[in-house]
């Protein structure tokens, strides 16, 4: 069997943790993408600055300061312990905390390109129709931006498999609670186990390039549409 036990469980570890970040991505990202692409706002751009950080910025980096702000001495951590959450590094949910972060840019960016492309006319003729802000939102909005939604929700969804240095950070590497598909191939790579490291490592180099043909798919498709 060219995957091990532990394989497995490092994949099936991974991708609960992809979509239960990109679950929480595309709720948290739809209304801040709707806002940078409505607002006129001072703030806009340190908000757009401080989104797109993570494309820069050494993913090492975040995940040192989500160790400190999450520890035991840190804001955060005494955040959670007081709330009776524990503290977050080492586990599940600090993966999840920093998968979010890491990933936000994926989801953030293409729902505000979606956003801004839909225009303020359908708004306005909605607006014709006695319709609310909210009703706008759910029955034109939504439904003309839903190329950029599934385009968000795919790049955040395999951004988040790919991660390494924020999980290996903010989660370390333990089996069957934090190990996930990137430090198992860094676990087997470090234990000279090349085969189990090269199993794993042409399944991710297939996923990626399905992700990035599905996503020239559906850009062509959308560009049809428009067209």
């Amino acid at each position: 069997m060219p995957f091990s036990a532990s394989d497995l469980q490092a994949i099936w570890l991974t991708f609960k943790l992809a979509a239960a970040a990109t679950l929480l991505l595309l709720l948290l990202s739809t209304p801040l993408a709707w806002w940078l692409a409505q607002t006129r706002s001072r703030w806009r751009g340190p908000v757009s600055a401080f989104v797109a950080l993570p494309l820069v910025l050494p993913p090492t980096v975040l995940g040192f300061y989500l160790l400190v702000a999450f520890g035991p001495r840190g804001w955060g951590g005494q955040l959670t312990q007081a709330l009776g959450v524990g503290l977050l590094p080492f586990t599940f949910g600090g993966l999840l905390l920093g998968s979010i972060l890491y990933s936000l840019p994926f989801a953030v960016q293409p729902l505000q390109n979606a956003f801004e492309a839909v225009g303020r006319r359908p708004l306005e003729a909605a607006a014709t129709l006695r319709a609310s802000p909210l009703d706008s939102f759910f029955h034109v909005v939504l439904p003309l931006a839903r190329g950029g939604i599934v385009q968000a929700a795919v790049l955040s969804f395999a951004h988040t498999v790919g991660e390494f240095g924020v999980v290996l950070m903010i989660g370390g590497n333990i089996p069957e609670r934090t190990r996930v598909v990137s430090t198992q191939i860094y676990g087997h790579v470090e234990a000279l186990d090349y085969v189990h490291a090269h199993w794993l490592s042409a399944g991710m180099l297939v996923f990626s390039f399905a992700v990035l043909l599905a996503l020239a798919r559906l850009n062509r498709r959308s560009t049809r549409v428009l067209g």
